[in-house]
């Protein structure tokens, strides 16, 4: 790690971040490089690898702090609501996914090569704020669905964040992926985002309303 303030390092790791998302706006995971990146700082090219080693790991703490700000959604849901029924959670829920295409997006990749290719003091900050969100949402159905058991819980959890990863891939197709569907004669029905979302959620809490 450079030398300098806590507030320069911060600094620069969010400049990489932002570099690194905004490339991913209008070009693939595999094509955004090292160098492509460095392009958009401030600094020298060579100076990201003291924050980052790979490209890998500026993409999984883009990915940390998207989850980051989805968990803040999660923690507006539990302090703006009293109660809610299993059709307003579900509401709620999809909506907080709806603007959160990114990390929707970048959950869609291969995890594996990502983690694979990080430091470890880098997974486990990433690890933290994952696990993180799964308790956001398990204090969500605890406080609205109090009937709810641990069991219940864990099922909703493990059912619900493995559906994520599909998401962006389903909702989002581009017109050469449309195409090859229709030419293919499949029977594929186009959900948004919100639509998908809510209807596993509701899915999975109808024995709760």
């Amino acid at each position: 790690m450079p030398k300098g303030s806590e507030e320069l390092t911060n600094s620069r790791k969010e400049e990489i971040i932002n570099a690194c998302a905004e490339l991913y706006e209008t070009m693939s995971f595999r094509d955004i490089t090292i160098k492509e990146i460095g392009k958009k700082t401030t600094f020298t090219r060579t100076s990201i690898y003291n924050y980052f080693q790979t490209k890998e790991e500026i993409f999984l703490a883009l990915l940390q702090r998207e989850y980051e700000a989805w968990i803040e959604d999660l923690k507006a849901i539990l302090l703006e609501h009293d109660e809610m029924s299993v059709d307003a959670f579900s509401d709620e829920l999809a909506h907080t996914l709806e603007k959160r295409e990114r990390l929707l997006k970048i959950m869609s990749m291969n995890h594996y090569d990502m983690e694979t290719n990080s430091r470890m003091e880098n997974l486990v900050a990433f690890k933290t704020v994952y696990g993180s969100s799964m308790r956001a949402v398990a204090c969500c159905l605890k406080k609205f669905f109090p009937q709810m058991t641990e069991e219940d819980v864990q099922g909703f959890i493990y059912a619900f964040f493995p559906f994520l990863f599909g998401v962006f891939p389903y909702t989002v197709v581009t017109e050469k992926q449309r195409d090859a569907m229709e030419r293919s004669h499949a029977d594929y029905v186009y959900f948004s985002i919100y639509e998908i979302t809510k209807s596993i959620v509701e899915k999975l809490l109808q024995s709760f309303k």
